[in-house]
């Protein structure tokens, strides 16, 4: 698909550049790395290192600087998926490049017959500050709680969130 390219962020009047990229390993952890209250276990950080070796991906650029955010889309079955790993470096949070990878990554997801969307985030039974603002995120993004679960996770509670992308049409 063509990369978007997204009017200035209203703060700088920059252009974000959002598309998918092949896997970038190396981006990956630069930007988990600048957030250890969301990857600040080790052995989690270098699964979704490894993870970035082979999922499809999507990358956020400001400028033509080196990327800010990161996607990694795990596909499941034909019709539904789920956003393994999303990260925007820190600088750039609340800036909309997490809103502009995600509408990259549903458009197009959509556009390939996906009409289910989820994403595993830390359950709010686990209070955390940061977590509360994912969750929120995830929530204005229009995903819906599902479930929390601890079978997922050692010692986590995880909050699966399922979003509806396009409208399925009836066949005979």
């Amino acid at each position: 698909m063509a990369p978007i390219r997204q009017g200035a962020c209203l703060a700088d009047r920059m252009e974000v550049v959002v598309e998918p990229r092949p896997p970038d390993a190396s981006t990956a952890e630069r930007l988990l790395r600048l957030l250890p209250d969301w990857f600040g276990i080790e052995s989690s950080l270098q699964e979704y290192v490894d993870d970035a070796r082979h999922l499809p991906t999507y990358l956020a650029s400001v400028d033509g600087q080196p990327p800010v955010g990161i996607l990694l889309l795990r596909r499941h079955f034909d019709e539904a998926a789920e956003v393994h790993l999303m990260a925007v470096h820190p600088q750039w949070h609340r800036r909309g490049i997490g809103r502009r990878l995600l509408a990259a990554a549903e458009r197009d997801l959509a556009a390939d017959g996906v009409r289910l969307l989820q994403v595993k985030t830390l359950g709010a039974s686990r209070p955390d500050a940061s977590y509360a603002r994912t969750r929120l995120f995830y929530l204005g993004m229009g995903f819906q709680p599902l479930e929390e679960t601890k079978d997922l996770w050692p010692d986590n509670p995880c909050l699966i969130m399922v979003k509806p992308l396009g409208e399925r049409t009836s066949s005979p």
